[in-house]
C-alpha cells in the first residue's frame, strides 16, 4: 500500500504481505514498529466514511427490486442525515479553519484539506440522489399511479383546486420580504426552504429582489384530491406570486435552502444551571453561520451570487440541485397509503416467556424470578415488553422505587407517562434526563418539566458528560426483602423507533447487575466518585480499558482467538490499531459497522484477518455487540450496551455495556451476529482502498427477513405449547 495523496504527506510503504495462504504474525513491537510506519495511511477520514453511508442509502433508492415508497423513505433518510452532516461535521471543520487550526486528523487530513473533499463527494451524491429521484422514482411512482406532479403538467381543474388551497391555507401564513435600501437582505433560518423572486414596478421601472419563506409547519407535498399526486408547496407559492406582489412584474424566481452550524456548545460557566444554559444554546443555534446553500440547478448565476454574498459564503458552499429541494419531505409520500408499494406489514411479535394465555402480558416480576429475558427489536415488541415492564411496575404497590435515563424518546412516551404515574402514586422515581441529545433538545426540556411537575426527581446530566446509556432500575419489595429489576439494552427508550430502529436488550433480576445498575444511577444522581462494578462495563470510567484487554487477549491466542464486533461507528484510533495487533497476531476479525468506518481491512501484513461489512435495509441496525473467544477451549465473553468504538463513547459519555451470560440467551446473541455475517442481501464490504462494494446476492440470505422469521415461529411454538396446555 502507498499513500498517494499529497494531503497525507509523504509515500510510505506496509510491511511486506506473508506467503500466500499464511498470516502475518508479528510480536507486539514488531507489530507497534508496522503501525507508525504506516502512519496515517492506516485510517481513513471519518466524515468521508459517512458520505459512504450516505451512498449505500442512494443505492437502494436507486434499487428497483426495493418496494417503491421504500426507495422513498431511503431519499428522505439520506436528506436528512445529510443535513445533520452540514449542522455538525461539516460547520466544526469550519469552525476550525476559522480559528487557524492545521492539525491534521487521524487520517492525516488538515481541516481545510477534508473539506475540499467533502465538497467534491457531496457534489457528486447529490448529483447521484437527483438522478435517483428524477429518472428513476418518479417514473417509477408514476406507472404505479402515484404521480409527482410539476405546475405545468396540471390542468385548469386541477390548478383551480389549488388555488382555492392557497388562497384558504397557505396565503394567509407568508410573508414576502423584499430588499432595498430600507429593507436589509432578511434573516434566512436554518434548514428553511426559500424563493427568492425578482419583482419589478411597471410605472417607474425598479425592480427590487424579495424573498418568500415556505411555511415549514405545511406539508412539504401537497395531496391532490385524488390521493395519489403530490404538488411540490414551493410550486404553488411561485404560482401564485401575482397574489404576494399585486401590480407587479413578476421576474424569474428560484427555491434555495440554507444549512447553519447547528451543533450545541455550552460553556462550562453556564452549567450552574444546565436546564437555563440549554435554552439559550437553543436560540443561539437558530442563528448559526450558514455552511451550505442549496439553490435550484437553474439558477441564474446573478441570483446565485448575490446569495452567496449575503450569506456570507464561498463558491464551495454552494450546491446546485436538479431535484426538487428537500427531499426529507418525501416522508409524506412514503406515508401513503398503498401497500403494494410498501415493505409486508411487520407486527413486532410479544416474547414468549412474557405473554400469558390470550395474548395477556405476563407478570414480568415472575418471570424475571426465573430466568433473564433477551429482547430483540423491532422483532420482539417494544410495548409488551419493556414498556409494560415499567407500566407493571408504576402500577405495583410493592414496587417502591423506579430510575430510568431518557436519552431520546417520542412526544406522547408511554414510558415518561408511567414514570408520572408512578410518582403520583408516591413511589420514588428518578429521571436522568439528557437534556443535550443533538436535535432533541427541545423535547426532552418539555418531558424534564412534566417529569418534575409531577414530583419525580429529574436529573440533567453530568457536565462535561452525556448520559448516553440505557438503563432501568425497578426497585421491589417482595417476602424475602428487597429486589432489584432492571432493563438494559442498545437503544432509546422511544415506542417509535423502537419500530424501525433494530435494538437488543436485557430484563434482568441478577442481583449483581441490579446492584450495579443501582451504583450507576447514584452516581449519576448524587455526588459521588466512580464505583467498581461488579458486572457492568461503564465509559468513561472503564470501558476503553476493557474493550482493549479483550482484544489484546484474543491477540495472545493468536488465529485461536475470535472477535466479532457490530456497532454503528467505528473511529477511535487507539482500538483501531488494538484491533490491528490483534490481526497481525493471526486472530480472525469480523466488524459489522453500520456507518463511519476508519479502519481499512485486508491490507496486506496490517489488517490481513479483518473483514467489514455494513448492513443497510428496512430496519436501522442499531444494536452494539461484542464478542470475543468461544472457539475451541476459550471461554466466551459476550457484551451488550449503548456504546460505539467512538472517541466520544468511550471518553466523553456515560454508556453502558452488560455481559450476556445465559447460554441461551447468548445463543440467540451469537445467532444476530452470525446472520448479520451471512446476509447478502442488504450487505456492502469494505476493501482495503476504503471503497465499498455491494455482496453479489448468492443464497438470499437476509438478515432482518429471517429473524423476523425466527420470532414468529417462537410466538408460533408458544401459542401451540399453550393448546397442547388446555388440552384444546
Amino acid at each position: 500500500m502507498q499513500a498517494s495523496d499529497p494531503a497525507r504527506g509523504a509515500s510510505t510503504a506496509a510491511p511486506p504481505a506473508p506467503p500466500a495462504g499464511e498470516v502475518a504474525t508479528l510480536s507486539p513491537v514488531g507489530a507497534d514498529d508496522a503501525l507508525t510506519a504506516l502512519g496515517p495511511d492506516r485510517f481513513s477520514n471519518r466524515e468521508l466514511s459517512w458520505l459512504e453511508f450516505g451512498a449505500r442509502l442512494l443505492e437502494l433508492a436507486g434499487d428497483d427490486r426495493v418496494p417503491l415508497l421504500e426507495r422513498c423513505k431511503f431519499l428522505a433518510i439520506f436528506s436528512e442525515g445529510l443535513d445533520e452532516f452540514f449542522q455538525v461535521r461539516v460547520a466544526g471543520l469550519k469552525d476550525q479553519v476559522d480559528a487557524g487550526l492545521r492539525t491534521r486528523s487521524a487520517d492525516g487530513l488538515r481541516p481545510s484539506e477534508a473539506l475540499r473533499a467533502i465538497g467534491a463527494r457531496v457534489t457528486e451524491l447529490v448529483d447521484r440522489q437527483s438522478h435517483v429521484f428524477l429518472d428513476s422514482v418518479v417514473p417509477a411512482l408514476a406507472e404505479a399511479g402515484v404521480r409527482v406532479a410539476d405546475w405545468s403538467s396540471l390542468d385548469d381543474a386541477d390548478r383551480l383546486h389549488l388555488t382555492e388551497a392557497f388562497n384558504r391555507q397557505i396565503f394567509p401564513v407568508l410573508t414576502p420580504l423584499s430588499v432595498d435600501p430600507g429593507h436589509p437582505f432578511p434573516y434566512i433560518s436554518n434548514l428553511s426552504l426559500n424563493l427568492i423572486v425578482r419583482v419589478g414596478d411597471p410605472v417607474s421601472g425598479v425592480e427590487r429582489v424579495a424573498r418568500v419563506k415556505v411555511p415549514p409547519l405545511l406539508p412539504r407535498f401537497v395531496v391532490m384530491p385524488d390521493g395519489e399526486r403530490f404538488v411540490a408547496l414551493e410550486q404553488i407559492i411561485a404560482a401564485q406570486l401575482a397574489t404576494l406582489f399585486p401590480d407587479m412584474v413578476i421576474g424569474e424566481h428560484y427555491a434555495f435552502r440554507v444549512t447553519r452550524n447547528a451543533d450545541l456548545v455550552l460553556e462550562e460557566d453556564e452549567a450552574d444551571d444546565l436546564l437555563a444554559a440549554v435554552e439559550m444554546e437553543l436560540r443561539r443555534r437558530r442563528f448559526g453561520r450558514a455552511v451550505r446553500l442549496e439553490v435550484a440547478a437553474d439558477i441564474s448565476d446573478d441570483m446565485r451570487d448575490m446569495l452567496v454574498h449575503e450569506l456570507d459564503l464561498g463558491p464551495e458552499d454552494r450546491y446546485e440541485i436538479a431535484a426538487p429541494l428537500d427531499l426529507g419531505g418525501l416522508w409524506g409520500v412514503y406515508e401513503l397509503d398503498r401497500p403494494d408499494l410498501h415493505e409486508q406489514a411487520w407486527a413486532p411479535m410479544t416474547p414468549p416467556r412474557l405473554a400469558n394465555a390470550g395474548n395477556e402480558t405476563a407478570d414480568l416480576f415472575a418471570v424475571l424470578r426465573e430466568r433473564d429475558v433477551l429482547v430483540h427489536h423491532p422483532y420482539d415488541s417494544f410495548t409488551t415488553s419493556v414498556e409494560a415492564f415499567i407500566a407493571q411496575a408504576a402500577a405495583d404497590p410493592d414496587v417502591l422505587a423506579i430510575k430510568q435515563t431518557l436519552y431520546r424518546t417520542s412526544g406522547d412516551s408511554p414510558i415518561a407517562a408511567s414514570l408520572i404515574q408512578a410518582a403520583e402514586a408516591g413511589k420514588q422515581v428518578a429521571a436522568v434526563v439528557e437534556l443535550k441529545a443533538r436535535f432533541d433538545e427541545q423535547a426532552n426540556i418539555s418531558w424534564a418539566r412534566a417529569l418534575e411537575e409531577a414530583g419525580v426527581h429529574v436529573v440533567y446530566g453530568l457536565v462535561g458528560l452525556k448520559t448516553h446509556s440505557k438503563a432501568a432500575l425497578v426497585v421491589r419489595r417482595e417476602e424475602d426483602g428487597i429486589r432489584r429489576y432492571c432493563h438494559v439494552g442498545t437503544g432509546n427508550y422511544n415506542p417509535r423507533t423502537a419500530r424501525q430502529y433494530e435494538d437488543l436488550g436485557l430484563l434482568s433480576a441478577d442481583p449483581e447487575l441490579g446492584a450495579d445498575v443501582g451504583d450507576l444511577f447514584n452516581f449519576l444522581t448524587g455526588y459521588s466518585r466512580y464505583a467498581r462494578y461488579r458486572k457492568l462495563v461503564v465509559a468513561p470510567m472503564a470501558l476503553r480499558q476493557r474493550i482493549t484487554e479483550l482484544i489484546e487477549s484474543e491477540a495472545e491466542a493468536g488465529p485461536e482467538g475470535r472477535i466479532t464486533i457490530k456497532v454503528n461507528g467505528l473511529t477511535d484510533p487507539e482500538i483501531i490499531d488494538s484491533l490491528y495487533r490483534a490481526s497481525m497476531a493471526g486472530v480472525p476479525i469480523d466488524l459489522v459497522v453500520r456507518g463511519v468506518c476508519n479502519l481499512r481491512p485486508g491490507v496486506p501484513g496490517l489488517s490481513d484477518t479483518i473483514r467489514v461489512r455494513s448492513i443497510v435495509g428496512r430496519f436501522l441496525e442499531h444494536s452494539r455487540i461484542y464478542r470475543f473467544g468461544g472457539t475451541g477451549t476459550r471461554p466466551l465473553t459476550l457484551l451488550m450496551g449503548s456504546a460505539d468504538l467512538m472517541e466520544r463513547n468511550l471518553d466523553r459519555r456515560i454508556e453502558v455495556l452488560t455481559p450476556v451470560t445465559d447460554p441461551e440467551l447468548q445463543a440467540r446473541v451469537l445467532e444476530v451476529l452470525e446472520l448479520n455475517l451471512a446476509d447478502d442481501t442488504n450487505s456492502w464490504v469494505l476493501g482495503p482502498n476504503e471503497t465499498w462494494e455491494r455482496v453479489p446476492t448468492t443464497e438470499g440470505v437476509s438478515a432482518q427477513r429471517r429473524l423476523q422469521e425466527l420470532a414468529r415461529d417462537r410466538a408460533r411454538r408458544r401459542r401451540e405449547a399453550e393448546t397442547l396446555g388446555t388440552g384444546a
